[in-house]
């Protein structure tokens, strides 16, 4: 079997070392014209690593590729994101992931450890997340591992560092413009790191603002001025943190909540129960019988603000981190939230003309006509 396994993967780089030709050869640099210092895997070591990418190897499915769990030689656990054949932006979500992604250095964002280019082939490799992501911890079998609020708070703050990292302090000013529960992954000591920079955009030092005909994100956590008009901006990824937020908290997801008494989504369920004096409603029910009210309650106001209709009223996220870590601090009363209105209970999702919807954990992709 070993030797099968030989002969099946040198006659794969045979494979893949034919079609390589000037055509196929990705050319990765960056707008600064700096030469791009990141470590190139050979083929033979991933196809090695990953079980020749076998499918019990593999632990999930994105608008990039599947991505499959590996082990190198010297024991070091890998992820591996395999671009796709049908994916339809994944050649160039592989470059912007590795041109913005190689330069990023913070401990709540996922680490790039190399690529592989090779033929047709396309891979990133990064560190593994032994706890998966997010979305399975709050909504997946493990939930009932979620109960902790100190547990819930302490990742509500990693996320929030890290997306100000990328607004502020990073080499490169990052829009990452698909953060959602999903791209949301936990190490083995649970500490939040921000994943799949394949939408991500860099701003310049006076940029404010841009504008795309090309919307892409998920449905739920996308702003309204974005999803309607093609507007990002930092205030963008303040939205899509607030509806984290809200879904940490509460437990339930943004597009798929249910209530016997109205139609509103997550994000109105919690501004109706704020406008009346019980924001304790929102709560998840299975957190642990004691925790700190006043913190919970602070936590559910900073995601209101955060997904206030317009841009201008929502907070940047280094007020948001001031307004957490600080509980004699003042907080503004939040306004009306963007996309909370009542919907028919078969209308579970809303539809733009030109959309491909999908379900919360896709990617989807707006196109504008010319």
């Amino acid at each position: 079997m070993q030797a099968e396994n030989r002969n099946y993967l040198g006659a794969v780089v045979k494979s893949f070392n034919s079609q390589e030709t000037e055509s196929t050869r990705l050319e990765i640099h960056t707008n600064y014209e700096e030469s791009l210092e990141l470590p190139k895997f050979n083929m033979v070591t991933i196809a090695e690593a990953t079980n020749n990418f076998s499918h019990s190897n593999k632990i999930g499915e994105g608008g990039f590729g599947p991505v499959y769990k590996g082990k190198l030689s010297d024991g070091l656990e890998i992820a591996v994101k395999r671009l796709s054949e049908s994916s339809r932006q994944g050649l160039n979500e592989f470059k912007n992931e590795v041109m913005l992604i190689a330069k990023l250095q913070h401990r709540n964002l996922v680490r790039l450890l190399g690529c592989c280019i090779q033929g047709e082939e396309r891979l990133l490799i990064y560190e593994y997340m032994p706890n998966g992501s997010l979305d399975s911890l709050i909504f997946g079998n493990s939930r009932i591992n979620f109960f902790v609020w100190r547990r819930r708070f302490d990742i509500i703050v990693g996320i929030a560092r890290g997306i100000l990292y990328l607004h502020r302090d990073s080499r490169l000013r990052i829009i990452h413009r698909d953060l959602k529960a999903s791209n949301v992954l936990l190490d083995s000591e649970m500490n939040p790191k921000i994943s799949d920079f394949g939408m991500a955009r860099a701003f310049g030092a006076d940029q404010q603002l841009a504008k795309t005909k090309m919307v892409v994100g998920t449905y739920g956590y996308m702003s309204p001025e974005y999803t309607i008009d093609g507007i990002f901006s930092i205030k963008s990824d303040v939205f899509s943190f607030g509806v984290l937020v809200l879904e940490i908290v509460s437990g339930k997801r943004n597009r798929q909540f249910n209530h016997p008494n109205h139609g509103l989504n997550l994000l109105g369920h919690a501004w109706k129960l704020w406008s009346e004096g019980k924001a304790f409603g929102v709560i998840d029910p299975v957190m642990e019988d004691s925790f700190p009210m006043s913190e919970v309650l602070r936590c559910i106001q900073v995601g209101l603000l955060c997904v206030q209709r317009c841009p201008e009223d929502r907070p940047t996220m280094s007020s948001v981190l001031l307004m957490l870590d600080n509980e004699s601090a003042m907080l503004p009363q939040p306004k009306q939230p963007g996309f909370y209105t009542e919907r028919s209970p078969d209308d579970t999702e809303f539809s733009l003309p030109g959309t491909q919807s999908t379900t919360n954990k896709m990617t989807v992709t707006v196109l504008d006509g010319r």
